[in-house]
């Protein structure tokens, strides 16, 4: 079997940069460091896009940002492959194998036969490492489960060109050419992450991205009671749980990631500032819990009338000004 150290992660695409890069001898990395570097945080309310016929909300930057954002702030170079077939996508796939590289690929997740039936949805941006291969089945390391696992090349061929939103076309990525990162890189890398993620969080236009889109998720919750009917609203409320908890880690596990970045950033920049951002992202991590477990409440049918919806707007209000206050006091350390 190809040598590879599994890694289990809170989230997958971090968990796939960080096993590719610590392969590859940046040995530094962890989950934070490439969550952070790779800006992930974020938040958008789309309101004219719905996903399982409910709104389409994302906790976190677009699939693939993070891995490209931080390999190049590192100065790392990478390769990305899709393709028009199945059988090329698996040559190419099996050659990488046989050079011993592991790869990262992009697939549905409906399609992956380890995961329990009822995680299986139709999801199409889930990441994992394949490494090598025994007769038909590819051994994987996908980061959300404990250990290493197979799946046969049937089954991975499907999960590789799932159909629907964000298709993955036997999407390939991985590291390339000779990594040498400094520690003055590190430095800059982790200044250019924080910097990106303040102009992403605040000063996006419009009322629906960054803290904005927080508030304008408030407004939409107090509203969807009498607007929608109780039985919508509600399943509007279970989809945005399932978004948050199910889908990545969400709301709140993606906010303690960043808190643990702001953490490791602050040893490596020698800066304590950074730490009480850090504790305001651990403060609203524990609101987006908290208010994930008040939505499933309403969701299961134990308390629906406004008073309980009006208590998850509150929620985004708070959490709506908890990061503010982070990342206007991120912006004003003026790093660089």
């Amino acid at each position: 079997m190809s040598k590879y150290n599994h890694i289990q992660s809170a989230h997958c695409e971090n968990g796939v940069t960080t096993g590719l890069l610590q392969h590859h001898g940046v040995n530094f990395m962890t989950e934070p460091l490439a969550f952070g570097i790779g800006s992930g945080l974020f938040y958008i309310h789309i309101p004219f896009l719905k996903i399982n016929n409910g709104p389409a909300i994302a906790f976190r930057t677009m699939p693939g940002a993070i891995f490209s954002r931080t390999c190049k702030s590192l100065g790392i170079k990478i390769k990305r492959v899709k393709f028009k077939d199945s059988a090329t996508a698996q040559k190419f796939l099996d050659e990488k194998i046989q050079n011993n590289t592991p790869v990262g690929c992009q697939v549905g997740v409906f399609h992956l036969t380890y995961f329990p039936k009822e995680y299986r949805f139709h999801f199409n941006a889930h990441n994992l490492i394949v490494f090598d291969k025994k007769e038909d089945e590819y051994v994987v390391s996908d980061p959300v489960m404990e250990n290493i696992t197979q799946i046969s090349s049937y089954d991975l061929d499907r999960a590789r060109f799932a159909k629907g939103p964000l298709a993955p076309k036997g999407h390939i990525y991985f590291p390339e050419g000779n990594i040498d990162v400094s520690k003055e890189i590190l430095k800059k890398a982790i200044i250019k992450g924080i910097n990106r993620n303040v102009r992403d969080m605040l000063y996006i236009p419009g009322n629906i991205a960054g803290v904005k889109g927080i508030k304008f998720t408030s407004k939409k919750i107090r509203s969807w009671k009498d607007k929608l009917g109780v039985k919508t609203a509600s399943l509007y409320l279970g989809q945005i749980v399932r978004m948050q908890e199910e889908i990545g880690t969400g709301g709140g596990g993606f906010r303690f990631i960043y808190a643990a970045f702001l953490q490791q950033a602050a040893e490596i920049l020698e800066d304590k500032r950074l730490l009480e951002a850090s504790n305001l992202m651990s403060k609203s991590g524990d609101l987006w819990r908290m208010s994930a477990m008040k939505m499933a409440s309403i969701f299961k049918g134990r308390n629906q009338d406004q008073k309980a919806f009006d208590v998850i707007a509150d929620l985004y209000l708070e959490i709506y000004k908890t990061e503010k206050a982070a990342f206007t006091l991120l912006k004003k350390l003026k790093l660089s």
